[in-house]
Formats: C-alpha cells, sequence, structure tokens
C-alpha cells in the first residue's frame, strides 16, 4: 500500500500508511542519535550523521490522517478556502485587478484585496502598478515564476513542518519527564491543561 493509498483504522478513520518502497519521500534516521530526516524527490540522498550513513525508516509505527491541501495551506501558511481560490484564479487568469479577481469569484472586494496582499506578502502573487488610459493607477496582481514558487511552497511548509516537529518532541520530552519524576503516578488523562504551566 502506498503511502497515498489509505485504510480505514480505529473505527471508520482514514489512515495513511507509510511505504518506502512506493512513496514519493523518504525518511532517514540516525542508528546512534534523534536525528530524523524527510527527503522528497525520487534520488537516495547521500544523508549522513556522525559521518555514517543514515538509515531509511522502513516501519515508522504509526498510521496519520491523510493530509488535505486546503487544511496543509491553512495551518501552514494562514491560507483558508477564499486565499487559495484567489491564488488559483491569479495564476490561472492573471494579471489581474482586485476588482476582477472580485468579479471572476463572486467574493467581497474587500476580502479579495485582504487576500491579495496576504498572497503577495507570502510570495505567492506579486504586485505592481499600471498606469490607466483614462488616467490613474491601478493595481494588479501576477504569478511568482512557478518554480520559484514550488521551491518556496515546499521550503515553507517544511519550516512549519520542522517547527510542528519540536513541539511533538517537545510534547514527548515533556511526558518522558514526568512519569520519570512521577513513577508512582500514571499520566494524567489531560496531561496539557494539568501542565500547562511547565
Amino acid at each position: 500500500m502506498s503511502e497515498r493509498e489509505s485504510s480505514r483504522s480505529d473505527g471508520d478513520e482514514e489512515v495513511v500508511h507509510y511505504d518506502p518502497s512506493t512513496s514519493r519521500y523518504d525518511l532517514f534516521e540516525c542508528p546512534d542519535c534523534e536525528t530524523v530526516v524527510l527527503a522528497l524527490g525520487d534520488d537516495d540522498p547521500p544523508l549522513a550523521c556522525h559521518g555514517e550513513p543514515m538509515q531509511r525508516v522502513t516501519d515508522p509505527g504509526i498510521g496519520i490522517r491523510p493530509p488535505d491541501v486546503r487544511q496543509v495551506l491553512l495551518q501552514a501558511f494562514g491560507l483558508p478556502k477564499a486565499g487559495l481560490d484567489i491564488c488559483l484564479c491569479v495564476i490561472g487568469e492573471g494579471p489581474l485587478s482586485a476588482n476582477d479577481v472580485a468579479e471572476s469569484l463572486g467574493y467581497d472586494r474587500s476580502t479579495v484585496t485582504r487576500y491579495l496582499n496576504k498572497l503577495v506578502e507570502l510570495g505567492l502573487l506579486r504586485r505592481s502598478s499600471l498606469n490607466r488610459e483614462e488616467g490613474g493607477v491601478v493595481n494588479v496582481y501576477h504569478s511568482v515564476d512557478l518554480e520559484r514558487m514550488r521551491r518556496e511552497t515546499l521550503i515553507g511548509f517544511y519550516v512549519w513542518a520542522g517547527e510542528a516537529a519540536g513541539l511533538i518532541e517537545d510534547a514527548n520530552l515533556t511526558k518522558r519527564a514526568y512519569l520519570r519524576g512521577n513513577t508512582d503516578r500514571a499520566l494524567p488523562d489531560v496531561f496539557w491543561e494539568s501542565f500547562a504551566g511547565e
């Protein structure tokens, strides 16, 4: 089963299973320390830790819920459906003004302007000014180079994923420290509410 395939587990919830033989990414770990690396691509990257080759993870021992591109964009870039719609509209039809986008999608112009500015700030779109024939200036929005967008969104996601991995590691270390210091007590059912101040 590939990582893109999912099965039902734990009731009706879908779970993704990592299969290194068919996946588009690889996970590597150091046999001597806790370093884990995610590598995207078809080639075997020459990954090493402590001067020794890292080992490919073959069984992570856990299934995860399948990712949804809308949720990924929302979580990693703060980009909900309206922002994604606006970005795709400009990429497909641009250059466009905020009025053009609002008319094309049927969104309120103020909503469109807010997301266009956010998309420029994220580096997913660029803005330029055009002189109107009848006078005045209008801002128009263009797609950035698609290869640049691919690289920057992927790196941006890796930064977010690294931050998320750090949070998970902090949670695991906090739980481990608690259990070591409280050998006579079980982990509380609501751990983070009980230890929010730590």
